[in-house]
């Protein structure tokens, strides 16, 4: 996607959630298009293909080279962010821990919305935060878990980015919902960074629930989210 203003050079690589067993870039095309206008950049949607056909790690390593056939075709890595949400919030963690590891150029920032970041769901709010998120249930989320693992285990650190080595990323935005199941993981996963110094901060805004940025058509909490999330990637682009 690519608005009418772009500065050179920039592009944001989004990430789109779903469990790694739904969605596809062409359900983000209003978030996402939202963030090209405030980052006066072109974005890139990869597809991946999605579980149960084809599960753990296909996803992961489909927005993998995704992300290598970006850099191929001679795209600045000073000029590149990465966003995603949900289960591509998650990877936008583990694409940057990836890349680093075969010795890919890493970007300049990244912003996990509502993360998807513990698939063990070990945190505190996936029992205490039970009916408030009208997206999601420990018993769905621990169903879609299965599905996409097809056995492995989830404190894979390739699945569960809170048990991934993560040092040297890129600053990292976590920001995720006081009313969200994943609130805790999120929380942990902020944590997880700050202690292996990658520069970061946790935002957590209180009310909301999974990926309310979707709906910045409706929400003005969505607006400030998206807004807050274009500032903060902004920050970690070099000064012309």
């Amino acid at each position: 996607m690519t608005p009418e203003t772009v500065e050179t050079g920039r592009t944001l690589f989004y990430i789109h959630g779903g469990a790694y067993i739904v969605g596809s870039p062409a359900g983000y095309h209003g978030l996402a298009g939202n963030l090209a206008l405030r980052l006066k950049a072109r974005v890139f949607l990869p597809h991946y293909r999605l579980a149960p056909e084809f599960p753990f790690p296909t996803p992961l390593n489909d927005t993998v080279s995704a992300y290598r056939w970006l850099l191929d075709q001679g795209q600045d890595p000073q000029q590149l962010m990465v966003a995603g949400d949900s289960a591509g919030g998650a990877m936008t963690v583990t694409v940057m821990t990836k890349a680093r590891d075969l010795g890919l150029s890493l970007p300049a920032a990244g912003v996990a919305f509502s993360p998807w970041a513990n698939l063990e769901h070990t945190g505190a709010s996936m029992t205490n935060r039970e009916g408030l998120d009208p997206l999601n249930s420990k018993e769905v989320l621990d169903l879609l878990a299965r599905s996409f693992l097809d056995g492995e285990l989830p404190n894979n650190p390739d699945a569960s980015p809170v048990f991934a080595d993560v040092r040297g990323l890129p600053p990292v935005l976590v920001t995720i919902g006081e009313s969200e199941l994943m609130l805790s993981d999120a929380m942990r996963l902020a944590v997880h960074l700050a202690e292996n110094r990658v520069r970061g901060s946790l935002d957590v805004w209180p009310g909301m629930f999974h990926v309310w940025q979707m709906h910045h058509d409706q929400l003005p909490e969505a607006r400030q989210a998206l807004d807050d999330a274009a500032r903060f990637l902004l920050r970690a682009l070099p000064t012309r």
